[in-house]
């Protein structure tokens, strides 16, 4: 039996060696190494996505912001965004954009949906067609459904003209104009006046007020004693016939009153002596005949009646002037400002055009673009932003000289400029400059274009000569190696 103490004596001694003391380090480093780098990943993810995820995306899809960030982190309300998803059909884009607001604050939320777990959950909060990936935003009893074809826009316009199409993500712009929606008690009421052959609001111009939380209605002055008191801004746009002295009366108390006017016109030959007291009496009129510019830095090529005006610094123009955006106005009449306003009345030029412009009496039926002996000369202002303090409140008024320039076809010239000055200016008047102006960012892929030889080169370099390097190299450390 004595020959087993040796063989344990040996076993005892084998955990006293160097070896097993090397490998009892290493073993416990690896422990510690391993404990740090979970505890890492702990801490990792509980950090902010914002933190811990770079946006390296050239059109910067997931970056939010500084509008989104003031927004959702002053949330004092609870929102909850559900995300209707099928179970593995969910957008990771949706779901990136998702996880960043969520870490802008506490009070919101996101939960997904199953259409086909839950199949008329949706139908509380809308009866529109339910696309899969769409988001329902809510606070309270207040909802707003955002489709997933409203997140993902596509233009088709140019596709029967190029062949071509892009597609835009504008899921920032419509999830924050949800929350901002469902959380706000006391949205903007605007009138949009009719009775006077005016033309109905395109519907960029429309959906974008309603993208910024404006509520837009009609409203007959003719069938009115007043214009309603929660008016916060009154449009008329492009009326084709005067207003009556009952409604300029109307208007002009309004006014007086602090009120609040966005007047878009057109030229035409019927005479408008009401409409024109009101604007006179805030220190404007219009000249005569349509405006053509003689520079041709400042109009579109082969046509000097689409007018490219200067932008002038102010509220409703500083993000486009800071964008370096243009603003087109095609068919457009000039605005003269008086040389003497009251105290307190204050006139801002918002859209001029060179000293080299005149304006054609005759109008359409002028018979040449050229400047001839007896037109009226330049500049014109465009469009003018009027102001001014009275006793129950601050007026603001602006006026553009032609409609024409909210076309699609003409706003698409500017990239959609021209919508933006009109949202402006009615974010300006209610008071409402930090609005949600969030741009659609372009999902159009960027290549990089290789030539032939390039390619040629580089395949050269990264197949041969690096690897070639490599081993050289490790052939070299080697032979030192074993000479030493």
């Amino acid at each position: 039996m004595n020959w087993k103490k040796p063989e344990l004596s040996a076993v005892k001694g084998s955990f006293r060696t160097r070896t097993f003391r090397a490998g009892g380090y290493s073993l416990a480093a690896a422990a510690v190494v391993i404990a740090i780098a979970i505890a890492l990943n702990l801490v990792v993810g509980a950090l902010p996505s914002e933190w811990t995820k770079l946006d390296l995306t050239s059109a910067g899809l997931y970056s939010l912001s500084s509008q989104t960030q003031q927004i959702v982190s002053a949330l004092e309300k609870e929102v909850t965004v559900y995300w209707i998803a099928q179970s593995g059909t969910e957008d990771d884009t949706i779901g990136e954009l998702l996880e960043r607001y969520e870490d802008l604050s506490d009070n919101l939320k996101v939960e997904r949906k199953d259409p086909v777990v839950y199949p008329s959950f949706a139908q509380q909060y809308t009866s529109e067609t339910l696309y899969n990936n769409s988001l329902i935003v809510t606070c309270g009893d207040r909802s707003r459904y955002i489709s997933y074809y409203d997140i993902y826009v596509t233009d088709y316009y140019s596709y029967y003209t190029t062949g071509t199409s892009s597609t835009q993500l504008d899921g920032e712009s419509q999830l924050t104009s949800a929350i901002d929606y469902v959380t706000n008690d006391d949205l903007p009421v605007v009138y949009t006046l009719t009775g006077h052959g005016e033309s109905a609001l395109p519907d960029t111009l429309s959906s974008g007020a309603e993208e910024e939380n404006l509520l837009l209605e009609e409203l007959s002055l003719l069938t009115e004693e007043s214009v309603p008191e929660d008016a916060d801004a009154l449009i008329l746009y492009a009326p084709q016939s005067d207003i009556s002295a009952d409604e300029a009366e109307m208007l002009l108390a309004y006014l007086q009153g602090g009120g609040k006017l966005l007047l878009v016109t057109d030229y035409t030959e019927t005479a408008m002596p009401n409409l024109a007291g009101v604007m006179e009496y805030y220190g404007t009129s219009l000249a005569e005949g349509i405006v053509l510019e003689g520079d041709s830095s400042r109009h579109m090529r082969g046509s000097n009646y689409y007018l490219l005006p200067s932008i002038s610094s102010h509220d409703i123009t500083q993000p486009l002037a800071d964008g370096g955006y243009y603003v087109l106005m095609p068919v457009a009449q000039g605005i003269r400002i008086s040389e003497e306003l009251r105290d307190g009345l204050s006139v801002t030029s918002l859209l001029t055009t060179t000293s080299s412009s005149y304006a054609k009496a005759d109008g359409y039926n002028m018979t040449t673009y050229d400047k001839e002996e007896g037109d009226a000369e330049g500049p014109f202002a465009l469009g003018v932003a009027i102001s001014e303090e009275t006793d129950t409140g601050s007026t603001g008024i602006v006026w553009l000289t032609t409609s024409y320039m909210f076309d699609q076809e003409t706003d698409l010239m500017v990239s959609g400029a021209n919508t933006d000055l009109f949202l402006n200016a009615l974010d300006w008047m209610c008071q409402r400059e930090s609005a949600i102006s969030i741009r659609a960012k372009d999902l159009s892929a960027e290549y990089l274009t290789v030539s032939s030889a390039d390619a040629n080169t580089w395949s050269l370099i990264l197949v041969v000569t690096l690897p070639a390097a490599f081993l050289i190299a490790g052939a070299y450390v080697t032979i030192t190696r074993r000479k030493r």
